[in-house]
């Protein structure tokens, strides 16, 4: 495979981003950020069409101040210049932590490479990496707690990865090219633990989520938005993070939410996600909400 490796520098100054446009590279001007940060991007530049899986997936840091936030992107396809995409967020589990910027595209990624899923759902899709030091939200396992085998600070801040994400996702919104009404989010194992502190201190960002396999705080179920099309997936034999985590939390947010969806699957363990991933009306149910729709 031939390829030419392209890097930029960027400062809020003069803030760009770089976007993928089938073979070319465009750069594309954004408003002044508030906040002082520095965006470098690599992308490969490949020459042919057959570029296959997950090569897809241009590899980019987002940085801000010390701090990286390696990620994987997904630009649709006949990408165009000023069109407004929606923006799918999946973070990964606890292995596959790190900085190879390579380990989160494990799992879900094919879902999103699909070339069906690729035409009938145009979207930038983002796999950010936790660093292997981190995880995506303040939890401690217990077994000895209770059913759902954790405890949790109740006042902990929100973990440096996961405020990187935050800082990219308003980046990004700042763009001119995401569809603030579609902006979706979703994750596995620690990912669902993560995907579920983002709704609760985003609570106006995301038009919809699908934690797989995950957990919460309970007291936090509170500050989910009401109407939130939220759709839980978990295995009944899951002996990591345990069914009764998930179970818990649809109960609880369907006390104030009608559009919640939950799906356990009898006699599946931990990685729930293969089944959801391959539920054919995962992606429709996704691409068909919008934040203005559900309130």
């Amino acid at each position: 495979m031939v390829g030419k490796k392209i890097s930029y520098l960027l400062s809020p100054d003069d803030f760009n981003l770089i976007a993928l446009h089938t073979f070319e590279l465009e750069l594309l001007k954004l408003p002044v950020m508030k906040k002082c940060f520095t965006l470098i991007c690599s992308l490969f530049l490949f020459v042919t069409v057959h570029a296959q899986n997950k090569d897809l997936f241009e590899k980019q840091l987002f940085v801000v101040g010390e701090d990286t936030l390696p990620c994987r992107i997904l630009t649709p396809q006949n990408f165009q210049i000023g069109k407004k995409y929606p923006l799918v967020i999946f973070l990964h589990g606890a292995g596959e932590r790190g900085s190879d910027n390579s380990a989160q595209l494990q799992w879900g990624a094919d879902l999103f490479l699909d070339s069906l899923n690729r035409v009938k759902y145009p979207a930038i899709v983002i796999f950010p990496q936790c660093s292997a030091n981190d995880k995506w939200a303040e939890y401690n396992k217990n077994p000895n707690a209770d059913s759902t085998g954790y405890v949790y600070l109740t006042d902990a801040p929100m973990k440096k990865s996961l405020k990187l994400v935050s800082q990219f996702i308003d980046t990004l919104l700042s763009s001119g090219q995401i569809d603030k009404s579609r902006v979706y989010l979703g994750g596995l194992s620690m990912g669902g633990f993560g995907t579920y502190e983002l709704l609760w201190r985003r609570p106006q960002t995301f038009a919809a989520a699908f934690p797989i396999c995950g957990a919460m705080n309970p007291a936090r179920v509170k500050d989910l938005r009401k109407n939130l099309p939220l759709w839980i997936f978990h295995g009944d034999k899951d002996p990591i993070i345990f069914v009764a985590n998930s179970r818990l939390i649809s109960n609880l947010a369907k006390k104030t939410n009608q559009m919640v969806k939950y799906t356990e699957y009898p006699g599946i363990g931990h990685d729930s996600w293969i089944n959801a991933f391959k539920e054919p009306t995962l992606l429709p149910w996704l691409f068909a909400q919008r934040l203005n729709s559900s309130k």
